[in-house]
């Protein structure tokens, strides 16, 4: 017989299986007597979990919706799930909830096993501004984002089946081309607009390539270990993407273009960025790329964020925010004098 810990949580987990349980069924299912079954509920209720008796011929028992949220109990397979959802909702931006996600994922990995953190180590996701453009979003399974991300993070190459978009296919992605074996290096997995992208570079073509995870189906096992090449752009890996799918090499096409850090959160900087580009750096700090017309222009624009600012480039940037300064500093000591100075009478 189980002890009554192990007990507990296997009926917790027959409860959340299914909506109602005949008492003499869980008896059975877990080798007890039906006097034992009620104790254990007995105990479940004083943890807080809200477990409601059924009428009917036999009797038995529901776990009903509670007004506070007790422990919960998770299988393999959904808590890795949930940890990769709290992931990417901690990476996505304007959401407003990437700070309570990444407590919240700190929170379950430190209860995991070590089988499953090593698991989820793996995986690793820059998201990217991207307008929406009001289609279903394709659905990727948890298992496909596991395997490119371990590939990414084992520094292996990655062979996978990859079926592209074909210009005569029908439904939203125009899909319906037969599907091709590819080979390519693995460097980062990355969130836009709703959809999961696989950044790598493309063995056969000797080139980058941003492919849609919905579409890849990866093959066992990986190739041999490759040493990472480097990112064109500085290595930047949001800049990188974002220009692929502008079609550009950078964040619009002003004259003048910097690149700061600020003390912010990126969901507050993304929502005024305009077209700019917001990396996550940690809770509370982010990158942000902007252009402007002119470079006392973008030093104003950035300055309007009331946070602490440091600015990474270009120089000019750097002279901008200095000038800037000097006259906002005399503009305030104007404000002042001319404030202390008495009113001229009027005859």
């Amino acid at each position: 017989m189980q002890k009554t810990s192990a007990r507990l949580l296997s009926l917790l987990s027959l409860l959340q299986a299914r909506r109602d349980w005949p008492g003499a069924l869980l008896a059975e299912r877990l080798r007890v007597s039906p006097r034992t079954v009620r104790r254990d509920v007995d105990r479940l209720r004083e943890l807080g979990y809200p477990i409601v008796a059924t009428k009917g011929p036999d009797g038995g028992y529901r776990l009903d919706a509670g007004r506070e949220l007790p422990p919960l109990l998770f299988d393999d397979e959904q808590a890795v799930a949930l940890a990769l959802a709290l992931q990417s909702a901690a990476a996505a931006t304007g959401a407003g909830v990437e700070e309570a996600a990444a407590r919240a994922l700190t929170t379950v990995r430190q209860v995991m096993p070590a089988r499953l953190r090593r698991r989820i180590d793996t995986f690793r996701v820059t998201a990217v501004e991207r307008p929406a453009t009001g289609r279903p979003d394709p659905q990727v399974h948890s298992s496909v984002l596991i395997a490119l991300s371990a590939a990414v993070h084992a520094r292996e190459v990655l062979r996978f089946d990859y079926t592209p978009a074909h210009p005569g296919g029908t439904g939203p992605d125009r899909s319906g081309a037969e599907p091709t074996l590819r080979r390519a290096e693995p460097h980062h997995l990355v969130t836009s607009g709703g959809r999961w992208y696989l950044l790598a570079w493309d063995l056969d073509r000797q080139d980058w390539r941003t492919f849609r995870a919905d579409r890849i189906a990866p093959r066992t096992p990986t190739g041999p270990r490759f040493t990472p090449r480097e990112l064109p752009g500085g290595g930047e890996v949001a800049a990188f993407v974002a220009g692929r799918f502008r079609g550009a090499d950078g964040p619009g096409d002003w004259p003048c273009r910097g690149e700061v850090f600020l003390d912010l959160p990126a969901a507050d900087v993304s929502r005024y960025a305009r077209d700019g580009l917001v990396e996550e750096l940690e809770p509370g700090r982010c990158r942000l790329v902007l252009g402007s017309w002119s470079w006392p222009g973008l030093a104003a624009t950035i300055a309007r964020f009331d946070a602490d600012i440091e600015v990474i480039g270009p120089p000019e940037l750097k002279d901008a925010f200095a000038q800037l300064a000097r006259r906002c500093a005399e503009a305030a000591a104007s404000t002042t004098t001319t404030a202390s100075r008495p009113r001229e009478q009027t005859a």
